[in-house]
């Protein structure tokens, strides 16, 4: 069908599902479109069981761990995974999260799990997205699969050979395209399926299954600013002739549905390709003196306030970044190629994704679904975030608060776990917010999704006497006035016997009866060694990009 002869209509991918959903690991060997069809026709078939059309948990845990071979962890992994991504109401995240917490035991938990559903067609879709990672050995033999000499210039932010798929949204496209069909196919009654060709010509797909495929499809009408969702837009009377909608039946036939999606199918206006191609310009980095790199940094217009803006940033070098506005409110955030910086974002936050990173530190604002650090050398994030996962760093430590496992994925060495430990005036406010509590926390308990995950050598727990305070150095209105939980107690410990010596020393300092040659002497020379540990550690960078032009910190951090 030519486009034309589809009318006005314009469909595209959404981000948020491939962005926050699609898991950054190659997914397990059942979790196919074959045994997803598997999996559907089972659900189907066991409506009354609490299989369809909300799927219950232990439902999902006997289809995961029974028949698609998983791992229990794993299962709840995704179940979990996918309830995340709804953008459920911050309340409700902060009663299941006190739910949660208040749980004595295992069994306990399982208990107040098993009240827990989801829609299984749109969680059936999500599984199938996981395939976005799946890696082709004839892709890999060609040399799409893997990073390339030729590919420097494309390692840029949106560029289709960066190698990040969750941001690349040609390769949502693109992979939507290629999967249409089983998409479909998930939809359909399982009587509709030959079990021998899968010929769906006389298949029928209903309205309130094609509702499911909205979760991974939007659209609009011509130029018009409305977004609405697929099944909507399918409904449009004009549209009917070219989708093969039945008004007696309430169904789509899935041929012509299939070729109108095709036809109308076009690049996301409000994708990462457009933020670079039309975002506007953010100036919030000052150029450093004699720096021959320039920070970029970019925001999707918000053209449409439901949609998540996205914030790109790459290149600071030598730079200390604060931020908190509206700008980053829910904002999808991508900070690439950053070095020797320190980055205050501190705003609550949809999610953040942080790549090819150098010795610098991240202090992030609350997140609401995920923090991603892919490729790094010797960075720190402080955070407080609902999920955290990891791939091919080195040398990095992550200070977080988080309801959720880590996910340590494929490729990291020498990584360390340690508690939050620092706040900024607004932080609880933020976190209620996105409905983040304090409790469970589970930064120690790091879940290892690499190949040998019975290799525990990959992290450890920083050392209590290795964690030190760490201040926010900016002014902001807010109530926050310490580390939200608190630390536990072997590290308030810690903290607590340091602030003793320095006390002791003082004391000894002051009752020593220099002479005032004597104390400008010992002052000079603890100012002296206090300017090379600056120098040694990095941190008179910090202090040094800390000076205002003219507008002092308040206005930095705002």
């Amino acid at each position: 069908m030519a486009a034309e002869a589809a009318g006005p209509v314009r469909l595209w991918v959404r981000t948020e599902p491939f962005l926050v959903g699609a898991l950054p690991a190659p997914p397990p060997a059942r979790l196919t479109p074959h045994y997803l069809r598997k999996a559907a026709a089972y659900a189907r078939a066991r409506a009354a069981q609490g299989c369809f059309p909300r799927l219950r948990w232990p439902r999902w845990r006997h289809i995961a761990c029974g028949k698609l071979q998983l791992g229990r962890d794993l299962a709840w992994l995704y179940f979990e995974l996918f309830r995340g991504i709804l953008s459920p109401d911050p309340a409700r995240r902060l009663r299941w999260a006190e739910t949660e917490a208040a749980c004595a035991s295992a069994e306990e938990l399982e208990r107040e799990r098993s009240k827990l559903s989801v829609d299984t067609l749109q969680f059936l879709l999500f599984l199938l997205v996981q395939q976005l990672h799946r890696v082709s050995l004839r892709r890999s033999l060609l040399g799409d699969e893997w990073p390339s000499a030729r590919a420097g210039p494309a390692d840029l932010p949106g560029k289709a050979a960066g190698g990040n798929k969750n941001w690349n949204d040609q390769e949502h496209q693109t992979f939507v395209q290629s999967h249409l069909l089983d998409m479909l196919e998930l939809l359909l009654e399982p009587e509709q399926l030959s079990a021998s060709s899968h010929s769906v010509q006389s298949s029928l797909v209903s309205v309130e299954a094609l509702g499911a495929l909205s979760l991974l499809l939007e659209g609009c009408v011509g130029s018009a600013r409305a977004v609405l969702p697929l099944h909507q837009l399918a409904l449009w009377p004009p549209c009917h002739p070219h989708n093969g909608f039945c008004r007696a039946a309430r169904a789509f036939s899935l041929p012509r549905l299939e070729s109108w999606i095709r036809s109308c199918l076009t690049a996301n206006p409000l994708g990462m390709t457009a933020c670079l191609r039309a975002g506007r310009k953010l100036a919030w980095a000052q150029q450093v003196e004699g720096s021959t790199r320039r920070a970029k940094i970019a925001c999707s217009p918000r053209v449409v306030p439901e949609v998540s803006p996205m914030v790109i940033m790459s290149q600071v070098y030598k730079q200390t970044l604060a931020k908190s506005s509206d700008t980053l409110v829910g904002a999808h955030v991508r900070i690439h190629r950053c070095n020797e910086s320190f980055i205050y974002l501190l705003s609550p936050l949809r999610s953040v994704t942080i790549e090819k990173c150098r010795n610098s530190t991240f202090v992030l604002g609350p997140v609401e679904t995920s923090v991603h650090v892919q490729s790094c050398d010797n960075v720190k994030v402080m955070v407080v975030c609902h999920r955290l996962s990891l791939s091919s760093t080195t040398g990095c430590t992550f200070y977080t608060l988080t309801p959720t496992q880590p996910l340590i994925l494929s490729g990291n060495q020498a990584v360390s776990f340690a508690p939050f430990h620092t706040h900024y005036p607004m932080l609880e406010d933020h976190m209620a917010h996105v409905g983040l509590a304090t409790l469970p926390n589970y930064w120690d308990s790091p879940m290892l999704m690499c190949k040998d995950s019975g290799d525990t050598s990959v992290f450890r727990l920083l050392p209590p006497s290795d964690l030190y305070a760490f201040v926010v150095p900016f002014e902001m209105e807010g109530d926050t006035k310490e580390t939200p939980g608190g630390l536990p107690p072997e590290y308030q410990d810690a903290l607590s016997r340091r602030e003793h010596e320095v006390q002791l020393w003082q004391r000894g300092v002051k009752e020593a009866a220099l002479t005032r040659d004597q104390r400008r002497r010992f002052q000079m020379l603890v100012e002296d060694k206090f300017y090379e540990w600056l120098v040694q550690t990095g941190n008179r960078q910090q202090l040094d990009s800390l000076i205002p032009p003219a507008t002092g910190p308040k206005q930095a951090a705002g």
